[in-house]
C-alpha cells in the first residue's frame, strides 16, 4: 500500500508523470554521489560528525530530500535539485581542483572552526586579536599578547634589565607553521637568554615592508618600553606586488585591500565561506563590487610575468629608507634579515597562489634580488644586513613553499642569535 502510493507520488503510476519520476530519480543519484564525497572525505580524515564541512553535507541532503518531497511540481523541484547539484559541485569541485593545485580556491567549508585570528583595523587592515589562545585545525597551540602581538605576555615587571628586541616580518615571523615556544622568535629568546632578552613578536601574516613602515612609526613599543633592536624579515610579501601595472607606491590597489579577505576580517563575503557555495560567491560579488573596500587591481586575470619589477623594487628601497630613519632617530638598531624560501617546492611553472603574477620556478631569483637590494639599502644606510646561507635550509626546515618547521625555526634563530647579542647589549 505505501509502495503503490509512494510510487505513484513519484508519477510511475497511472496516469503516469515521468516529469517528477525524473526529478526524483536525478535527487537519488545525486544524494548516493553526497554521501560517496563524504565516505572518502571520512576515510581521509577530512570529515568530522560537527562542522561546517559536516553542516554542509547536511545541507544537500535535506535540499534533495525536499527535492523529492516537492515532485508534485516538478519545475519547483526542479529548481531545487539544481541548486543542491550546482552547491555540491561547485563546493566538492573546487576542492577537488585546490587539492591538486589546480584552483585558486576552494568553496567547501573547513571541517573545523577556528576563532578569528585577526581584527579589522583603519591602517594596517587586519592586526592579531589581543590576548587571544586556540589551537588550530593544524593542532598548534597559539598565542596572542594582550597587546596584539604573537607570543605570551610577559609576567609584571619582569621587564626591568631586560633588554627588548622587536621582530617584524609577516607569516614568517608570526611564524604560521610553528607552534607557541617554537616560533623563531620565541627559540631566539630562549638563545640569548630569556632573563637577559625579550622579544616581542610583531609578525603578522601577509605584512609587506608598507605595514612594517605604519608598525614602525606608530605600534613599535608594547609593553612600555621601546626595543633596544629590531629585526625585519621580509621580501616575500612584497614580491606579491610584482609586476602590477601602475602599482600604488603604498600597494593601497591591490595588496592591503586583498589583506582584508586574507585575514577575514570582512564582515560579510570576502575569505569566508558559507554552507554554501553559490551563496559564498553571491556574498564574495557584494563584498567586491558594492562594499567600501575594494579591489582597484585584479592580477589574478592577468598571465603570470618574468623578470624583476623596477618599479617595485624603488618602492621597496623607499619603505627600507623610511623604517630605517624611524629606528635611528629613537636610537633603536636595525637589522635586516634576507628572506629564505624553500627551493626544493619551487622549481614549476605553477602558481601556489599568494604570488599572483610570479611562477614558482622564477620567485627565487627575484627573491635572491631583493635580498641584494636590501643588503646594498641597508649598507648604504649604515644597518645591518644578516644573509643566512639559503643552501644551509632544507624542505624539512619549511612546512611548505617559505614557512619555518620547527627545526627551521630553531636553526634560524641559532644562525641569528650570534649577531643580535652582539648589536642589541
Amino acid at each position: 500500500m505505501i509502495e503503490t502510493a509512494v510510487l505513484a507520488y513519484i508519477g510511475l503510476r497511472r496516469p503516469y508523470r515521468f516529469e517528477r519520476a525524473i526529478v526524483a530519480a536525478l535527487a537519488l543519484v545525486v544524494a548516493i554521489a553526497v554521501i560517496l564525497v563524504a565516505a572518502r572525505l571520512i576515510a581521509i580524515g577530512g570529515l568530522t560528525s560537527v562542522g561546517p564541512r559536516a553542516y554542509y553535507f547536511l545541507y544537500l541532503l535535506v535540499l534533495l530530500a525536499l527535492a523529492v518531497v516537492l515532485v508534485r511540481w516538478p519545475w519547483l523541484a526542479a529548481a531545487v535539485l539544481a541548486l543542491a547539484v550546482i552547491d555540491f559541485g561547485w563546493g566538492v569541485g573546487s576542492y577537488a581542483l585546490r587539492h591538486h593545485t589546480i584552483g585558486a580556491m576552494s568553496l567547501l567549508p573547513p571541517d573545523k572552526v577556528e576563532p578569528a585570528r585577526f581584527q579589522w583595523h583603519a591602517l594596517l587592515q587586519a592586526v592579531p586579536v589581543p590576548a587571544l589562545q586556540f589551537t588550530s585545525a593544524t593542532g598548534l597551540a597559539i598565542s596572542h599578547t594582550s597587546e596584539g602581538t604573537r607570543g605570551k605576555d610577559p609576567a609584571p615587571g619582569s621587564l626591568q634589565g631586560r633588554t627588548i628586541v622587536a621582530t617584524f616580518g609577516g607569516s614568517t615571523t608570526y611564524d604560521i607553521g610553528a607552534a607557541d615556544g617554537d616560533t623563531w622568535s620565541d627559540r631566539l629568546g630562549e638563545t640569548l637568554g630569556p632573563d637577559r632578552f625579550f622579544i616581542v613578536n610583531h609578525g603578522v601574516p601577509g605584512y609587506t615592508t608598507v605595514e612594517h613602515l605604519i608598525q614602525t612609526a606608530f605600534y613599535q613599543t608594547k609593553f612600555g618600553k621601546p626595543p633596544r633592536c629590531a629585526i625585519y624579515y621580509v621580501g616575500w610579501n612584497d614580491l606579491r606586488n610584482a609586476h602590477i601595472a601602475g602599482l600604488d607606491p603604498g600597494y593601497a590597489d591591490f595588496h592591503l585591500p586583498s589583506q582584508i579577505d586574507s585575514q577575514k576580517v570582512r564582515r560579510v563575503g570576502g575569505a569566508h565561506v558559507t554552507f554554501s557555495p553559490l551563496l559564498t560567491l553571491l556574498m564574495r560579488f557584494v563584498a567586491t563590487n558594492f562594499d567600501t573596500a575594494r579591489y582597484f587591481a585584479d592580477p589574478y586575470s592577468q598571465p603570470p610575468v618574468s623578470g624583476d619589477d623596477p618599479n617595485l623594487d624603488a618602492i621597496y628601497k623607499r619603505s627600507i629608507a623610511a623604517i630605517s630613519a624611524i629606528n635611528r632617530q629613537r636610537g633603536v638598531a636595525t637589522i635586516w634579515v634576507g628572506q629564505l624560501l624553500n627551493r626544493e617546492r619551487l622549481t614549476g611553472d605553477g602558481q601556489y597562489g599568494w604570488l599572483p603574477l610570479v611562477r614558482d620556478r622564477d620567485l627565487w631569483p627575484m627573491q635572491q634580488k631583493l635580498n641584494g637590494l636590501l643588503k646594498q639599502t641597508a649598507d648604504g644606510l649604515g644597518d645591518t644586513y644578516v644573509g643566512i646561507d639559503p643552501a644551509s635550509f632544507v624542505d624539512v626546515d619549511f612546512v611548505d613553499q617559505g614557512h619555518f618547521s620547527a627545526r627551521g625555526a630553531k636553526r634560524f634563530a641559532d644562525d641569528l642569535a650570534p649577531i643580535v647579542r652582539q648589536l642589541c647589549r
